[in-house]
């Protein structure tokens, strides 16, 4: 069941009663799991939040906007995994399966809300994503202050960041010699530089090491898409790609400098959380 529907508010009470009589076909149980994951916006003129709490009052005036998907709302997925935790900025392993945030259907898969709940009253920004079938390291701030700092690292490519990528046959001599990717993207140029790592010659795949030196959406799955090696197990790009196994496509790599400061930060994937090893 699928519902997405918005409520004005023509008297006072509780979200969950009004919630109720505006979509009677959800039962309150119901209404309650998808406040609390994250399925219920609340807006007041230029405020605006998701509404958890189902026994919260609302008043005249007042927008609610469910976002209910029964299949979203039921789908589990492995917890991440805090890797380092730097006070004012934290690594996570994000697993495959979940959001790097949520939408308005919801956020209980997404790595911010989960960060939310592991720690506690520590404000939660997102710095840079990954796809949602990937998985691998994210970085996320816990200030204003360093969330501009890291994002201004990223947007001026000083964050170097690399990528392990199973891909479907194997590169020709000419494309390994030359080792990158400038195909625009969305009109904009865009660059991906890789390396082999193996070839697989048995199941005819070539497992890569990328750096991303742009960050365009999907750039990795559509440049490989494009010069005919798609990236394996994509559910969007390419043919031929299928892999129970899931999206190919791990972050394993973070290094970086804060402005200011003499230490460099460099981190990489714990091996028993790998998927090539």
């Amino acid at each position: 069941m699928k519902i997405s529907k918005e409520i004005k508010v023509e008297t006072a009470g509780l979200a969950v009663e009004l919630l109720a009589a505006a979509v009677p076909e959800l039962s309150k149980g119901r209404l309650k799991d998808a406040m609390n994951k994250g399925a219920v916006i609340w807006r007041r003129g230029k405020q605006q939040k998701r509404l958890r709490r189902a026994q919260s009052p609302v008043v005249a005036g007042d927008l609610l906007q469910l976002h209910y998907d029964d299949d979203l709302l039921s789908r589990q997925c492995e917890p991440a995994v805090l890797l380092a935790d730097e006070r004012t900025f934290s690594l996570w392993y994000k697993p495959p399966g979940m959001l790097s945030q949520g939408n308005e259907w919801g956020d209980h898969l997404s790595l911010l809300r989960f960060a939310e709940q592991q720690l506690g009253n520590r404000a939660v920004f997102l710095i840079h994503r990954l796809d949602r079938e990937a998985s691998g390291l994210l970085l996320l701030a816990h200030s204003p202050k360093m969330a501009a700092s890291l994002s201004q690292l990223i947007q001026q490519q000083q964050m170097a960041k690399h990528y392990q990528v199973l891909v479907r046959g194997k590169l020709s001599q000419d494309l390994l010699e030359e080792g990158v990717i400038r195909q625009k993207l969305d009109g904009k140029t865009c660059e991906t530089r890789f390396k082999l790592c193996a070839h697989q010659p048995d199941a005819n795949h070539s497992l890569l090491d990328i750096k991303l030196i742009s960050g365009r959406k999907h750039q990795i799955r559509r440049h490989f898409a494009a010069i005919g090696h798609a990236v394996m197990g994509d559910p969007r790009y390419g043919e031929q790609n299928q892999d129970p196994a899931g999206l190919g496509l791990q972050a394993v790599e973070l290094s970086f400098q804060l402005p200011g400061q003499q230490k460099i930060y460099h981190y990489k994937l714990p091996a028993e959380l790998r998927r090539y090893g």
